[in-house]
């Protein structure tokens, strides 16, 4: 595993956001010396200048590793794992960064649109057709208990940080009102991602089917 950073890691996230909260635990993972700065969502904090020039696109999370600002919580991970992480998290071969990399693309992708899209309707009232994103959901769910039916993890016997892209809107799906009943592979995943050493958790919130 390469150095630890100079000084702590700051993390600019919302303690409800799914995307923060992979970074959080990808750096927990990785037993990175961190520190969390609340970005009010609800107060529009995210579209003030100090942080535009932070990311342009005004959403958490950002990452301020001494100096070196990054934002997209997917690209994030990349980088963690490969500055801090060595082979352990991504490794080197083309054929596991492109099955890591196909994970990424649902998480972004499927995930987003899906478990995320849902869970955002029931937190934040956002206008979505309930249906269709809940429809979503089930189908990569499917996808994902089918895959995790032949191995422990998304990509194999070890965990990746496609595992840490997925785990936290499949984590808090019940809270779009997205059931995990029909899954027992993707529950068994959980609960082995929820067992990796520094393991932490996103705050959880009774509502949907959670509550």
């Amino acid at each position: 595993m390469s150095a630890k950073p100079a000084s702590p890691i700051k993390l600019y996230r919302y303690p409800l956001s799914g995307h923060a909260h992979r970074v959080q635990l990808m750096l927990s993972l990785l037993q990175l010396p961190t520190q969390l700065l609340e970005v009010d969502l609800k107060k529009g904090e995210q579209k003030q200048a100090d942080f535009l020039a932070m990311n342009p696109f005004g959403q958490v999370p950002v990452l301020d590793d001494n100096g070196t600002i990054l934002s997209d919580s997917n690209a994030i991970l990349v980088y963690l794992a490969r500055t801090y992480g060595g082979d352990r998290w991504y490794p080197n071969d083309a054929l596991s960064q492109a099955a890591i990399q196909r994970w990424l693309s649902v998480a972004a992708g499927q995930i987003a649109y899906g478990p995320a899209a849902a869970r955002l309707v029931t937190l934040f009232g956002a206008k979505k057709n309930v249906e269709e994103v809940i429809a979503l959901a089930h189908t990569v769910l499917k996808v994902m208990d089918g895959e995790l039916s032949r191995h422990a993890f998304i990509v194999g016997g070890s965990a990746t940080i496609a595992d840490v892209a997925l785990y936290t809107y499949v984590a808090h799906a019940p809270e779009g009102n997205v059931s995990l009943s029909d899954y027992p592979a993707v529950r068994a995943w959980l609960q082995r991602v929820e067992s990796l050493p520094g393991f932490v958790g996103m705050q959880k919130t009774a509502i949907g089917l959670a509550a």
